[in-house]
């Protein structure tokens, strides 16, 4: 996992044609806003979470974000044990995100 601050974290995701952005909040987080193309993945589903992990592609590039940082540090660490060679985590997460939202 790389922790990458928002600036950097949007850069990188732009210039990324490899990159997945996965959204680990629940769905009455997302209601309030999400970052376009995000596959939301809500971590507290438990093994329901890991299942859809498990179904994704080890060799694409994960965008990583929730509320506050935490969580998706927690499913970047879950996804590197699980093989996953590129995470990335929005430091500060959605929260502190000033791109587009969808209502």
């Amino acid at each position: 996992m790389k922790e990458l601050k928002q600036e950097d974290w949007r850069e990188q995701l732009s210039r990324d044609d490899n990159a997945v952005i996965i959204d680990v909040r629940t769905e009455e987080e997302v209601e309030n806003g999400y970052i376009p193309e995000a596959k939301v993945i809500d971590i507290y589903k438990g093994q329901e979470f890991i299942d859809e992990i498990d179904k994704l592609d080890k060799d694409k590039n994960y965008y990583v974000y929730c509320r506050s940082g935490k969580r998706s540090a927690q499913a970047c660490t879950i996804m590197d044990q699980k093989g996953f060679q590129n995470t990335y985590n929005l430091i500060g997460g959605f929260s502190e995100w000033k791109g587009e939202t969808a209502e």
